[in-house]
């Protein structure tokens, strides 16, 4: 399994949060939502420019903008 950020990731790509790499209002509102290492997210879809992205995660879907997602890493499933 490699890690990359959230932001690289493909459509209905899964993997699981390793970290979330800022702190503040942002932060806190990011973890807020659930997303919080160890969490399992799947990428549902992106909006024609590529922002927002939504995801699956516990078993409700959340949209992020892209300066959101940049601060989350996630440990990808290899697929095959």
């Amino acid at each position: 399994m490699s890690e990359i950020n959230l932001r690289k990731m493909k459509e209905k790509q899964t993997g699981t949060i390793k970290s979330v790499k800022i702190g503040g209002v942002l932060g806190r509102r990011i973890r807020e939502m659930g997303l919080v290492p160890g969490t399992d997210i799947t990428i549902q879809g992106r909006a024609p420019l590529y922002d927002p992205v939504a995801l699956r995660v516990m078993g409700g879907t959340l949209t992020l903008r892209n300066n959101e997602a940049d601060h989350i890493i996630v440990e990808v499933n290899v697929e095959g």
